[in-house]
Parts: structure tokens; C-alpha cells; sequence
């Protein structure tokens, strides 16, 4: 079984910064996110992480994931994987949580309403399974460079929990996640740690 997956959420972007749903739009990083990216790289490249010799990494095909990912320092071995796209929001996408309830003409949560012309929340879920399934199945650390809720998606599904546990996650942008075991059961290591982007102020 895998021994650790380190999850990685892209650096701030415009939209993130702005609350917009930003599924399969390809929005780019901010300058703020790329500063971010960098610093969670050096990071990563200290101990206790070493870099992560030996490790597979993996990274949605989205341009800030995967910049994220090569500035962080780890392009070089890194593989595009669909499965690590961010939730197709469908009707929802490019809208802020506010526009979706006034469209809507009331209270809405994602986590708990869904989203309409996009991918629902059981195929999300059906998508977390199978990146959980192949995590589980390797022999090595797995790094995963992605977004907001799909990773969200895949540490509650990595707990056996229904993927609205994912609401109670919180994941700020460019932190850093690891999953792992404790007393041979599913466990977090590690949850939205930013410690990185608070050094030198």
C-alpha cells in the first residue's frame, strides 16, 4: 500500500481570489500564487520531505495546477492525469456561492445541493474512488498537484466517509495535505498546512 499521498491545492488565482466556482476553466495563477508555489516548493525540498525521492507525482492537466507543480519544483517527473481535474461545475461555473443562491432563489451548498449541468456529485465521487483505489494500490509516496474540492473529494473518500464529509475540509490555496495510516486505518497526517507562506511574514 501506498505509504503517504501528499496533496498539493494550486497557488491563489484570480478567480479564487474572487470566490468564483473555477472548474475546467483554465484560469492562470496570479503572480501572488506562482510567489506561493515557489515557497511551498522550498518547502518541500527540506526536511522531513527531502523532495520525496522516489515518488510518483501526478498533476491535473490545468494550467495552474500544473504550474504550481512544475514551480514548486517537480515538473520534471511529473504526469498529467484527468482524473485530477477540478469538479465540472457546469451551470455553476465562473459564479460566486452568492450569484449561484440568487440564480437559484435561495439558500445553496454545494456539499450538500450539488451542481446542475455539470458533473454531480456521485461522479465526483466515482472519480475520488479511483484515484484512492490507484494510491492504494502502489508501492510508493504519491504526490498529487490539484484543486480545491476534487481534492477535498479524495481525502474524504481516502477516510471511507460519503463525500459531503469533504464540506468539513477546508483547503486554503497552495497548502499542503498528506494522507496516510494510524493503527492500520485510513488517516490525515497532515490538513491544510500553510505554514510555508507565512515565513518572513
Amino acid at each position: 500500500m501506498a505509504a503517504r499521498i501528499v496533496l498539493v491545492r494550486h497557488g491563489r488565482t484570480a478567480w479564487s481570489v474572487s470566490g468564483r466556482h473555477t472548474g475546467h476553466t483554465d484560469v492562470p495563477l496570479l503572480d501572488e500564487g506562482r510567489a506561493q508555489a515557489k515557497a511551498l516548493g522550498a518547502r518541500l525540498h527540506q526536511a522531513p520531505w527531502h523532495g520525496l525521492p522516489g515518488a510518483e507525482v501526478r498533476s491535473s492537466p490545468l494550467s495552474r495546477a500544473r504550474e504550481t507543480c512544475e514551480l514548486a519544483g517537480f515538473g520534471d517527473r511529473v504526469t498529467e492525469w484527468d482524473a485530477l481535474r477540478e469538479w465540472d461545475y457546469g451551470d455553476q461555473e465562473g459564479l460566486t456561492t452568492e450569484e449561484i443562491r440568487a440564480r437559484r432563489g435561495g439558500d445553496w451548498v454545494i456539499w450538500r445541493d450539488d451542481v446542475t449541468g455539470g458533473e454531480t456529485m456521485a461522479e465526483l465521487s466515482a472519480r475520488a474512488d479511483a484515484v484512492v483505489a490507484w494510491a492504494r494500490a502502489a508501492e510508493r509516496d504519491a504526490v498529487l498537484f490539484a484543486h480545491g474540492h476534487v481534492l477535498r473529494a479524495i481525502a474524504a473518500r481516502w477516510l471511507g466517509e460519503d463525500v459531503r464529509f469533504a464540506a468539513r475540509l477546508r483547503l486554503d490555496a497552495a497548502a499542503l495535505c498528506a494522507l496516510s495510516w494510524a493503527y492500520g486505518e485510513p488517516a490525515i497526517e497532515r490538513w491544510n498546512d500553510t505554514g510555508h507562506l507565512e515565513v518572513g511574514g
